[in-house]
């Protein structure tokens, strides 16, 4: 239940005889979920004495192209965390696609676009002039060759499995590559953050959407399941739309810290709308859709697949 479900090639399962050879890259992302992969401490010795990482930049000094022609050693098994916002990345990707027999998108900015694709929503000229340009209004780095938005890695190839979170849990992540390495089927995500969350549920709550700063009412000394649900608090919790998994078989992590849930999961349905899913969630808890100061930012972490797009200026 910690896993993403399957891109739309669906999962092929693998066995092979000889030793596996295990690629990492990263694209459009900060290195979290190949740190979270390193974090695993001794589960990840025990992976590594069972593969050959052939292609891991964070790890190893691989000369392997300069965006335009790439080379990649052949593995079993590909990672890939990031999304694809330049050509450089279309270019490390399409090459990763063809070196290896199951490519597994790491992280949501991998299979949601996550938090880079927060630019989707404005032109990219725009974006450009806003991020890289100085005080006196002049570019002050050589703009990348930017794609015309930040894509999720199956909306440029073919992907195998799909495994979401900012960054995915880390022992998750060690398992889905040694299941895969067994030829066992993954663990997959069938219920949302909401599912799996213990707070106390009535039903409906405050009429008006908080910000997500605002300070839940708990009692600190109690446990997670005598506080009151946030969303009926009030706060805008993503839980009901967000999968699961963060706190693998506890509660979930933002919960357990008594915040809402942000939903750096992604949606609970690969083809679902976040927004749209939580506008009719607030609507059945009674709370006024109109009090939500950012709806863009319910797609924080899931801007890919065409759902941020520049607003329209209307007359």
């Amino acid at each position: 239940r910690t896993v993403g479900g399957p891109a739309r090639t669906g999962f092929r399962r693998m066995r092979v005889s000889t030793r596996p050879r295990l690629s990492c890259e990263w694209l459009h992302s900060c290195s979290g979920c190949e740190i979270g992969l390193l974090n695993c401490g001794e589960r990840l010795l025990e992976l590594i004495d069972r593969v050959d990482i052939v292609h891991f930049p964070l790890l190893m000094d691989h000369k392997y192209g300069d965006g335009k022609s790439v080379d990649l050693p052949e593995a079993d098994i590909g990672l890939v965390s990031g999304g694809v916002a330049e050509r450089e990345h279309l270019s490390v990707l399409r090459a990763m696609r063809a070196r290896c027999r199951i490519l597994i998108a790491l992280g949501t900015c991998a299979t949601h676009g996550g938090i880079p694709a927060m630019r989707n929503q404005w032109p990219i000229a725009q974006a450009l002039e806003t991020v890289a340009s100085g005080a006196e209004g002049e570019r002050t780095t050589a703009a990348a060759a930017c794609l015309d938005r930040v894509y999720s890695i199956d909306e440029q190839v073919p992907v195998d499995l799909c495994l979401p979170g900012c960054p995915p849990l880390a022992a998750t992540m060690v398992e889905t590559i040694e299941r895969v390495l067994d030829g066992a089927e993954p663990i997959r995500a069938d219920k949302s953050v909401c599912e799996t969350c213990p707070t106390v549920r009535e039903g409906s709550g405050r009429k008006a959407a908080d910000r997500f700063l605002a300070n839940a009412a708990y009692d600190a000394q109690k446990p997670l399941d005598t506080m009151r649900c946030l969303l009926e608090q009030g706060l805008l919790c993503l839980g009901p739309v967000t999968a699961g998994g963060c706190g693998g078989r506890e509660a979930p992590l933002c919960l357990r810290a008594r915040v809402p849930c942000r939903g750096c999961y992604g949606p609970v349905r690969p083809a679902s709308n976040p927004l749209l899913d939580m506008l009719t969630v607030l609507a059945s808890k009674g709370i006024d859709h109109r009090t939500v100061v950012d709806r863009r930012s319910l797609l924080r972490f899931s801007g890919a697949h065409g759902l941020l797009k520049p607003t329209v200026s209307r007359r």
